[in-house]
């Protein structure tokens, strides 16, 4: 493939130009580029990644134990299977990776250490102009492309989301984020205290339990776990009868997907059955005598925020060991000591994690231009969660919550090479999606209903995310099994599309 096939001048200096830019070189960004190889060979196009290596997530988040809390045969790509135990350690995740990065040739479209500070719109010449910094000489560089793959996530990776508590100064001891694991941190013999109660707590406190005098996490209120072993008997059953790998990828993925449809449809048809059933299997791990009403039993239904697989239950074996515990409260302030909570008890601690979430950001702090203005996302309105109203040219991959973020990378991957090839047939050099004659009464709404899905992350900041209808293609749903079938069936020739 032909990879910069000419230059572009542009104002400021000359650039590489290429037909697409994939913004990222994570496990979306990674995944699309395979899908363009395949689907679109002999298309130009480079890989913009911030990072000095590939992996997204898996390679920035180096805390004890970091694993994947969807399993990897639906986590992991349509194309690829995946051979080993469901939840997956980072460096089987990175491994992985590493090998449809070797296996496909793409490593030499890839530049690492770009930082995208600015992304331009020119109508005149439908073209994007990238402004990007060299992270380690501070250098400038500047691409143009006829097409904008954003594949870079949903929140900011420089830094996690740490709430200000009264007094942290006060603390004699450290303060670390999961997302910016000091490596001369020393937990042997250390009393630790993680503050949070979703699944990066779920998997650092029973990985740290056996190195520190005790671990607790600290939770402002409950939140919603699935036990279960980290094998899957039918996988194991058909490597026994020496079954194709890539057959047993894809039974397992079908058979994955079915019963995770079928389990989110139980939640919001049967939520009181399906909590009993949840809190029922940590009861059996902790015993009669642990509170399960106060520390394990949530006050909102199942499937309201994400809830994380607890691999072989060790989360809750450490609890009932006596190696961590777990404290329900709120916190007062932070003292020289400790926590100091509401309800008067001190939490002595001499490092404190505070796994309390990300910080979005909508498309990767990276300032956009359309015509010469500045284009703010929250104004828009979103075409199934992949492309915005006046924003030419551009496609966004965001995940789902209640299944694996990668089934939509395949699912946009595939879209966005259809409407590829539809522009070059009609000869288009530009598309933009666009609310038709009967949509202009359609209400609109935030980015996703609160009554459906509502993570601390995205309530603090929904005002940076576009906006969406009423109306299917308006909207990012948050259900693959519709959008599996729905997104291969787009007309793009619909009204929504207007190309030029």
């Amino acid at each position: 493939m032909n990879v910069a096939v000419r230059s572009h001048a542009t104002a400021k200096q000359a650039s590489e130009h290429f037909d697409v830019l994939i913004v990222g070189a994570g496990i979306s960004g990674i995944g699309s580029a395979y899908h363009l190889e395949k689907q679109l060979p002999g298309t130009s196009y480079v890989i913009l990644e911030t990072q000095a290596t590939f992996g997204g997530t898996w390679s920035t988040h180096r805390y004890p134990g970091i694993r994947s809390d969807s399993d990897l045969h639906t986590f992991g790509y349509s194309f690829k299977p995946w051979v080993g135990p469901p939840i997956a350690t980072a460096e089987e995740i990175l491994a992985y990776m590493n090998e449809v990065i070797d296996d496909n040739d793409i490593a030499r479209h890839i530049r690492y250490k770009h930082k995208i500070v600015s992304a331009s719109w020119s109508s005149e010449q439908n073209l994007w102009t990238i402004e990007a910094v060299t992270t380690d000489t501070g250098e400038t560089k500047t691409f143009s492309a006829n097409f904008l793959w954003m594949c870079q996530g949903y929140y900011r990776h420089s830094e996690g989301y740490t709430p200000e508590w009264k007094g942290m100064d006060r603390f004699k001891g450290r303060i670390v984020h999961p997302q910016t694991w000091p490596d001369d941190l020393d937990l042997k013999g250390k009393k630790v205290v993680v503050i949070g109660s979703g699944a990066t707590a779920a998997t650092l406190v029973p990985n740290i339990a056996d190195d520190c005098a005790h671990v607790t996490m600290l939770q402002r209120s409950p939140t919603y776990f699935r036990l279960g072993r980290n094998a899957i008997e039918i996988a194991e059953e058909l490597r026994r009868l020496q079954v194709d790998e890539a057959w047993i990828h894809e039974i397992v993925r079908r058979k994955i997907l079915f019963e995770q449809d079928a389990f989110t449809k139980l939640c919001l048809s049967k939520p009181e059955q399906v909590k009993k059933e949840l809190i029922g299997q940590i009861s059996a791990v902790l015993g009669p005598d642990y509170d399960v009403e106060k520390h394990f039993t949530p006050s909102y239904r199942p499937w309201r925020q994400r809830i994380a697989f607890v691999p072989d239950a060790d989360l809750f074996k450490g609890i009932a060991s006596g190696k961590a515990s777990v404290v329900t409260d709120e916190i007062e302030c932070f003292v020289e000591n400790g926590i100091q909570l509401k309800s008067g008890k001190l939490l002595e601690a001499d490092v404190i994690v505070t796994a309390t979430g990300f910080n979005l950001s909508a498309l990767g702090d990276i300032a956009f231009e359309i015509d010469g203005n500045p284009l703010a996302f929250g104004d828009t309105v979103t075409y199934r969660g992949m492309m915005f109203t006046g924003v030419p040219n551009m496609v966004w991959v965001f995940g789902y919550f209640r299944a694996s973020w990668t089934l939509r990378v395949d699912l946009v991957a595939d879209f966005v090479c259809r409407l590829l090839g539809h522009m070059k047939a009609k000869g288009a050099k530009k598309v933009e999606v666009k609310l038709r004659p009967e949509d202009h009464n359609m209400p609109i709404l935030p980015w996703i209903d609160p009554e459906n899905f509502n993570p601390g992350y995205i309530m603090r900041n929904m005002d940076l995310l576009p906006k969406r209808g009423d109306k299917p293609e308006w909207q990012h749903s948050q259900d693959y099994w519709t959008e599996k079938d729905e997104i291969p069936r787009t007309d793009l020739d619909d009204a929504a599309f207007v190309y030029g």
